[in-house]
């Protein structure tokens, strides 16, 4: 873009509104404006959320944006001070002011990584995944490593959940041997509990003896879901903002991953996975009503999927039966252990 005035005057050049292309905006879909700065720090701010008026030096690029597509400003000149307000809406209002001449570049359509890298790579900083950018873009990029080796998404995203289970297995394979000891400690701490009845000090800490000369931690379990929790939420933003995604079909029914299965098969299988995995799943709940809500938890799993893109019910379905197997393969070992301890009394 150059512009070229016979006077000098001053005015200001708009960004205009975001696109909306997308009327159906998943949950979690961030709109509203991006400003990119040299020293690569990424303010977004959100429709609705615009408060006063903000100015922003070193800028690489300013974006209006929706899930998928965006009207992008850059190369706008290290001295160009840009500045956001707010509409009579809250929505955000991004512009600068213009000189007699004055060059700059524009992008406007869908934010594609491989295209807007091959017109400039700033240009990708465009593509928004919000708190979790620090996982979601190395894991995007390992995806689409993945869709080249296999030319198709689905089995990208079920690969790339191979991987991730195999990075974090070292901990998760820890945290289900745990949970294996906690269970077979529980009728002795049990006994502890009516030992000292009294003495809730001499409990603890002969509770804590117990599972130290076990090997056991009570908090072993959760680590690994906790660990699971950022890797979620950053492939579900990948697959959010993904417009590679759109209308990328899988197999037989699931033709587009970036939207909710329209037989709901998929979650249903999530579901089901879910809720062999917690029977597999030893438990040690002391009480009822958390052990009635962990019962029910698959099922309102399955109801909160539905509306969830097909792509990232995938992940957690095939998420799932990797647990299966990693806890079929520590139940059968603790079984293993508890037979040859039986037979070696037998052979005394």
């Amino acid at each position: 873009m150059s512009i070229s005035l016979s006077q000098d005057k001053r005015y200001y050049v708009y960004l205009g509104q975001r696109p909306r292309v997308n009327e159906e905006e998943q949950m979690m879909t961030v709109v509203g404006a991006m400003v990119y700065t040299d020293d690569e720090i990424v303010t977004i701010i959100e429709d609705g959320d615009a408060e006063g008026r903000k100015s922003f030096s070193g800028v690489e690029l300013i974006s209006a944006f929706d899930q998928y597509t965006a009207t992008i400003m850059y190369e706008l000149g290290k001295d160009r001070t840009v500045f956001v307000e707010r509409d009579l809406e809250d929505n955000p209002v991004v512009y600068f002011d213009g000189m007699q001449n004055i060059n700059f570049s524009g992008y406007i359509g869908q934010k594609n990584y491989k295209t807007l890298k091959s017109i400039n790579p700033v240009l990708t900083n465009a593509i928004e995944y919000g708190w979790f950018t620090f996982a979601a873009k190395p894991l995007f990029a390992l995806l689409s490593w993945l869709h080249g080796i296999f030319g198709n998404w689905g089995w990208a995203i079920i690969a790339l959940t191979a991987i991730i289970r195999f990075v974090l297995y070292p901990l998760t394979y820890k945290g289900m041997v745990s949970m294996q000891k906690m269970k077979d400690l529980a009728p002795k701490i049990k006994d502890l509990k009516e030992k000292y009845k009294g003495d809730p000090q001499r409990l603890n800490q002969a509770t804590m003896d117990m599972y130290k000369k076990n090997g056991a931690n009570p908090l072993g379990g959760c680590l690994p879901m906790l660990m699971q929790i950022p890797v979620f939420f950053a492939i579900y933003r990948v697959l959010l903002n993904a417009v590679e995604l759109q209308g990328a079909p899988w197999i037989l029914w699931i033709n587009d991953l970036s939207r909710m299965d329209p037989y709901y098969i998929m979650p249903i299988l999530m579901g089901a996975s879910m809720f062999l995995q917690q029977r597999m799943t030893p438990n040690n709940f002391t009480d009822p009503m958390q052990e009635k809500v962990m019962k029910w938890l698959p099922v309102i799993f399955t109801f909160f999927f539905v509306t969830f893109p097909s792509g990232l019910v995938l992940y957690w379905f095939v998420n799932n039966l990797f647990s299966i197997l990693q806890q079929f393969i520590v139940n059968q070992q603790f079984k293993n252990a508890k037979d040859a301890i039986k037979a070696a009394k037998v052979e005394k």
